[in-house]
C-alpha cells in the first residue's frame, strides 16, 4: 500500500556520492578528480592522501562515502571496486569586492563547486 521505490539512478555494480559547496573553483577540483579516474579505491585513497593540494582531503572524504555507500547499501565487494566515474560541477559563487584607486571598483569571485563521484565493482581477471 507503500509509495513504489523510487528506481536506481545507477546499475546494480555501482554506488557513488556527492559533495555539494566545496570552497575551490572547479577548474581546481577537476585536477584532483582527474587524478582519480580509473584507478581502484585503494589506490586512489592513497593518492589522495598524499596529494599536496588543500581540496584533495574533501575529495577523499567523498570517495570513502561513495566506498562506504557500495558497502553497506549495495553489498558490494570493497576490494575490487574502481573509480568508474568522477565529475565536477559549477555551485554558486559569492561576489565580493575591493575597492580600487580613482573611484572604481576590483571585483572578487569566491567561486563553490560540486563533485560526484561513481565506483564500480569489476571482476577480477585471472
Amino acid at each position: 500500500m507503500g509509495k513504489e521505490q523510487n528506481p536506481r539512478r545507477v546499475a546494480d555494480n555501482e554506488a557513488m556520492a556527492k559533495t555539494k559547496m566545496l570552497r575551490t573553483s572547479p577548474q581546481k577540483l577537476n585536477l584532483v578528480a582527474a587524478l582519480i579516474r580509473g584507478k581502484k579505491v585503494d589506490r586512489a585513497l592513497a593518492d589522495l592522501t598524499f596529494s599536496n593540494k588543500r581540496i584533495a582531503a574533501d575529495v577523499k572524504k567523498c570517495l570513502q562515502s561513495a566506498i562506504a555507500n557500495a558497502e553497506n547499501n549495495h553489498g558490494l565487494d570493497v576490494d575490487s571496486l574502481v573509480v568508474a566515474e568522477a565529475w565536477v560541477g559549477k555551485n554558486l559563487v559569492m561576489k565580493r569586492g575591493r575597492p580600487r584607486a580613482r573611484g572604481r571598483f576590483g571585483k572578487i569571485m569566491k567561486p563553490f563547486s560540486e563533485i560526484t563521484i561513481k565506483v564500480r565493482q569489476v571482476e577480477e581477471r585471472a
